[in-house]
């Protein structure tokens, strides 16, 4: 069994789902706790986007944002920035419930390979959130998705630009807005607009650095 995560360093005083007399969803790590301890059978992708309800977009920005910040063969963001415009872009057209193509819907895991993946995954996130709080929070709920959604539709047509070194940056951006409007955390949002701005200064920097390289190597041959 998954313990259930504690409260860590910098939590508010006053219980989490009582802030501002708002109650707020449980956390990403409490949903997945559930999942695994409820699995009787394969866990489907579609179960896991049910139970994260209305937080399922900011998960799957944090999750196809994690595949990008690997190291992966060159011209591979190419294919794995798509999801990211696809989940962007119905943020910002101001879907309720991600949609995704039902081969992915279908595919699913087994109890056990679920849970011992749990088992592995929620501690880290769990420390994670110990960090992360609902905290000035700058817009209300029905921009916050719509606006995080624009921002992580432009990083993710950065990502799957083929500018070498380019798109570790706009992915991180990604993701750090994802947890940032799972938890309302307005700190956090501030961080990732930080390397958001960052990111275009880099990627226009590597660009014209590349542009520079092809006109000096085309004079050299011309």
């Amino acid at each position: 069994m998954i313990e259930d995560p504690a409260f860590g360093p910098g939590t508010p005083e006053v219980p989490r789902d009582l802030i501002d007399g708002e109650p707020l969803p449980p956390r990403l790590s409490q949903v997945f706790k559930s999942l695994a301890d409820n699995a009787n059978g394969p866990v489907t992708v579609r179960q896991i986007r049910d139970a994260l309800g209305d937080r399922s977009f900011a998960a799957l920005l944090v999750f196809f944002a994690a595949i990008n910040l690997l190291p992966l063969p060159p011209g591979t963001t190419l294919v794995l920035g798509l999801p990211l415009m696809i989940v962007s872009a119905q943020m910002v057209w101001g879907r309720k419930i991600a949609w995704l193509p039902q081969f992915i819907l279908v595919r699913s895991v087994q109890a056990e390979q679920f849970r011992a993946l749990a088992e592995r995954f929620i501690p880290r996130l769990v420390w994670l959130e110990r960090w992360i709080r609902p905290r000035f929070w700058p817009m209300p709920d029905r921009y916050d998705e719509r606006v995080i959604g624009l921002l992580a539709l432009v990083m993710g047509t950065l990502v799957t630009l083929p500018i070498p070194l380019g798109n570790w940056f706009p992915a991180l951006t990604i993701a750090l807005s994802g947890l940032a409007l799972s938890e309302r955390d307005g700190i956090l949002l501030g961080v990732a607009a930080a390397a958001g701005s960052f990111s275009v200064v880099l990627i226009v920097a590597l660009a014209g650095t590349v542009n520079y390289a092809l006109h000096a190597v085309a004079a050299w041959f011309w």
